[in-house]
Formats: C-alpha cells, structure tokens, sequence
C-alpha cells in the first residue's frame, strides 16, 4: 500500500517555469505570450500589490469591511484569470477579488461588496462572475454545476473557481470534483495552498504529499504548480482551459503560494502560527520580484514603468473609494426587495413594517 501512495505522489512534481532568480529553467513550457502581454501581467501584479496595501489601510480606517489580504498570491491569482476568455465564468471565494475585478467587475463595487452594500452584489451584464462565495468551499460544487452546464449547451467556455488548501478538507471539495469527473464538465479548481487554512498548517489537514493528487480519486487530470511563478500559473491554466473545450474533461491545479499578511483582517494574527523565518523564505519567491528580474532581463520593465502603474492604481483606489461613498445607504426595505422577485406573506409583512419605520 506504501508504494502504491508513494508511485501516485511522485508524480505530481511542481510545475515551474521561473526560477526565483527570473531565469527561465523549463524553456519548453514557456506560454505563447506577446511582450504587451507579459508587460500586462505585470502591471496587474504591481496594480494588486499597491491595491491590497490601501485596502488594508482603509480596513484599518474603517472605511472597508471584510478584507482577505492577497500579497503573495498575486501569480497564482491573476496567472489563472489571465488565462481565461471573457465568456469564461468565475466563481470565487472571498480572497479572490482581483480576479473578479479583472474580469469586468467594476472596482468599486468590489468595494462595496466589502462593506455589505447589496450594490455590490449587483453583476453588469456581461460580467460573468458570481459573487465571492463566503462559506469555504460552498462554490466548488456550484462550479462543477456551472461546468456541466456550458457543457451540456456546447458551449467552449469554462468555469474556474478557487479555493484555499482549507477548502480542500471541506465535503464539498470532494463532492465538487467528483461529480465534475464523471460528467466531465468544462471545469477548473483551482486551490490556492498558501500552506494556512486560517491558522492550521497543511501537514495537518491531509496526509497526502500533494493536495494535487487528489484529482486521481475523482479520475480528473491534477497538477501541482509553483503559485509564485505566474508563467507556470497561466501556462498550467491554459493547457487546463485548452483540455476542457476539447472536450477532455476537468483539472484540479494546486499552486504552492504564501499570503504575507493576514487570513483576514478580522483579528487574525499570523504569528501565533508562522514563524518569521518562514515569512523570510516566502518573501523571497516573491511574484513580482521574480517576473520583475525576468522583464527586466529582456528590457520589458523599468522602474519608471513600475511607479506608472503605482501612481495609477492609488488614482484608480481613490476614484473608486469616493464612488462606493456615494452609494445610497443601504435600507433594510432594500434588502427585502432584493430578496425575491415575489414576496411570501411574511416578508410583505416586514416590508411594510420597515417602510412605515424609514418613511419617518
């Protein structure tokens, strides 16, 4: 039985493509991106990182609510969005707002999505994304579903959803993959282990080497990537995406990646569970140091390139800061409006008790 799991685990080598040092070390498996392209990547990178940094500050202010930091992450998650078409659908968890963002989400609704406002809940048409999913793990069935359903319209398109090495201990992980597997639905999972769900270390959740490896029960492709290399990230997805439409079925993608901060900025405090010196090792696969020294090397990236990007973010942040301020407040006949297109009796009850309430 030993050797039966140790010949399934040595199979799920990490995939990568970057060295820490920007070099190219798996020429092969380099993607097919234009110079504008892997100058885009980097912009989104550098925009996230100056984005996560005010979101936490404006947490702290009391001007946002829920906040999940993202700096660490940033290949892992704009390498898979990157990857994606437009009509592709995404459904997230609550780290994962900048996909969203980048998908066509507007920037200030993600905003007012953290402040509980139910504008912020209200998709543009043509955005296909779902709002980010707060109970762990919850939206990976709902993605095999999705999945399954651009399938069976003949659509080639995919869905991709994400979650944390957490969610992978979640029933509904298991539930989600396997169903996908045996109706082979257009579908990406993607868990982000970041090697912390919340507070405990991924030794202590499975047993398994790899969380990878766990696309072999429910008869899906798996792969283990290097989540701080965004070229592994997007080509990982990409071939991903490319299995899907042609009909061969879901993947699970695992990439190894570190969230600097924070679970979230709701009282968590990550040093009563990892040590400095593992914070030091992390930092230095740093994403945007990486692809930064491998722009820079084919004179793709400058620092004046860089302080652009910066500037403009924190103009972006600002502008779409004082829009969500000017969103109406929030009333509880909204929320009971919102809730049905049709109200049972209690609710109409309600409502005209609330109306009564806010009319004065």
């Amino acid at each position: 039985m030993t050797k039966t799991i140790d010949a399934v685990q040595d199979q799920f080598e990490t995939f990568q493509i970057l060295s820490e040092d920007g070099e190219v070390v798996n020429e092969s498996a380099m993607p097919k991106l234009s110079d504008e392209q892997l100058q885009e990547l980097m912009r989104r990178m550098v925009y996230t990182r100056i984005w996560d940094q005010r979101a936490i500050s404006l947490n702290r202010q009391g001007r946002l609510g829920f906040y999940a930091p993202v700096a660490g992450q940033e290949a892992s998650m704009l390498g898979t969005q990157f990857a994606l078409d437009k009509e592709d659908w995404i459904l997230p968890g609550y780290r994962d707002i900048p996909q969203i963002v980048f998908h066509g989400l507007p920037l200030y609704q993600a905003f007012l999505y953290s402040r509980g406002h139910f504008q912020g809940g209200q998709i543009p048409e043509g955005v296909n994304v779902l709002m980010p999913q707060i109970i762990i793990g919850a939206q990976i069935i709902q993605a095999a579903g999705v999945g399954f359903g651009l399938k069976k319209n003949g659509k080639k398109n995919v869905c991709i959803t994400y979650t944390g090495d957490g969610g992978a201990s979640q029933g509904d992980f298991y539930e989600g993959l396997n169903f996908a597997g045996a109706y082979g639905a257009n579908t990406i999972f993607v868990v982000q282990n970041n090697r912390f769900a919340i507070s405990v270390p991924v030794e202590k959740q499975s047993a398994a080497k790899t969380i990878a490896q766990k696309a072999v029960a429910a008869g899906i492709e798996g792969i283990q990537v290097d989540g701080m290399d965004v070229l592994a990230v997007y080509a990982a997805t990409q071939q991903a995406r490319e299995r899907a439409i042609a009909g061969d079925g879901p993947t699970l993608i695992e990439t190894l990646t570190y969230r600097y901060g924070p679970h979230t900025m709701a009282g968590d405090d990550p040093t009563r569970y990892r040590t400095k010196e593992l914070d030091d090792e992390w930092e230095k696969k740093d994403p945007l140091v990486r692809f930064r020294k491998f722009l820079e090397k084919k004179n793709l990236w400058s620092e004046d390139q860089e302080n652009k990007v910066v500037e403009e973010a924190k103009e972006d942040i600002k502008a779409a800061i004082k829009k969500a301020d000017g969103a109406p407040k929030q009333k509880v006949t909204d929320l009971i409006n919102f809730m049905f297109e049709e109200l049972p009796y209690n609710l109409r009850e309600q409502l005209e008790e609330y109306t009564a309430k806010e009319s004065k």
